[in-house]
């Protein structure tokens, strides 16, 4: 699916579906162009090279199912690929989308394959404020990336949650679910660290001016997206240190019981090893022991023993064993 706003000074939006004549629409004076292509099939995919030119490596990165994300100078346009993150909960995991951004003196256009709410949002706003358009093409660019990289606040709220969760089970009672609730979580917030690093790294790069398609105003905004990409960097290795925290209480916590189980079943044993020797030595058949024919011979050894099991318990809590 193709959808495509044109803004014309003192015309205003135009909002349109499907193929046009992208390469006509970019030349008409001071034209503001955004193509966004939704799950493009082959016919609508050829609009890349038949309208706007775009380089054959470009386009490659565009199929390709797990590119890196990069920033590629082509002299005519910039190439930006970028990575969009989602997360619902700790059975789903960390959704990662894909979009790239195709950078003109005065065209924007993005192919994705994922629907996101950011997209409808960014509609809205095409179609209700002319503003957005009418600033110029790196504003529209910029637009797009600080909206993407808003949505990573939504997906850090939800991690955040769940580390609280997980701390929470941790300090009760944590089992084996807890276990594997901290190892997934630690698996998706190095993932998001993963990707945000890179994405750190170039928007810091537009922010510096370097591109001539970014203009000075522009660039710094995107001094701004750099700020919270490196808020967001910090906040997923706080997260990342509480995980690693509670899976060091949490074998703590099973060491500790199991100490625990192996000094009831040790105080199990010492207590019974003295009846356990008594019954031995009075069980020996032989016909001429003392006491042998005694008539309270049995009831003698039975309160030896208790005795003896008595007195190892008052002797354990001396020594706060019990």
């Amino acid at each position: 699916m193709i959808k495509s706003f044109l803004y014309l000074p003192n015309e205003g939006v135009k909002v349109r579906d499907g193929v046009e004549d992208f390469d006509r629409l970019v030349m008409e004076k001071d034209a503001i162009l955004w193509v966004d292509m939704s799950k493009p099939t082959d016919e609508e995919s050829f609009v890349l090279t038949h309208d706007f030119h775009f380089h054959p490596l470009a386009i490659e990165d565009v199929i390709s199912e797990k590119p890196r994300t990069k920033l590629d100078d082509y002299d005519r346009y910039l190439f930006l690929v970028f990575q969009i993150v989602d997360y619902v909960g700790r059975e789903e995991g960390l959704k990662i989308g894909e979009i790239d951004l195709f950078l003109t003196d005065n065209a924007l256009v993005t192919v994705h394959y994922d629907d996101h709410r950011i997209f409808d949002y960014l509609y809205h706003r095409a179609e209700r404020d002319e503003r957005l358009m009418a600033r110029g093409v790196d504003f529209l660019f910029h637009a797009v990336i600080d909206t993407i990289v808003d949505n990573y606040n939504s997906t850090l709220d939800i991690i955040e949650y769940e580390v609280d969760q997980v701390e929470d089970d941790v300090l009760g009672e944590a089992d084996e679910e807890t276990l594997r609730s901290i190892f997934t979580l630690r698996r998706d917030i190095v993932e998001l660290k993963r990707i945000v690093i890179p994405q750190r790294e170039i928007v810091l790069l537009l922010s510096r001016e370097h591109y001539p398609r970014i203009s000075s105003r522009a660039a710094v905004y995107f001094s701004d997206i750099h700020d919270h990409l490196v808020r967001i960097e910090d906040l997923v290795t706080f997260h990342r240190e509480i995980l690693n925290s509670s899976l060091e209480i949490y074998y703590s916590s099973i060491s500790t019981k199991t100490n625990e189980i192996i000094k009831v079943l040790t105080i199990f044993t010492v207590l019974f090893i003295p009846p356990t020797f008594l019954v031995g030595l009075w069980g020996m058949n032989f016909k001429y022991m003392p006491e042998y024919e005694w008539k309270y011979g049995y009831l003698f050894a039975l309160l030896i023993m208790l005795l003896t099991v008595l007195g190892l318990v008052v002797f354990f809590r001396r020594k706060k064993w019990l």
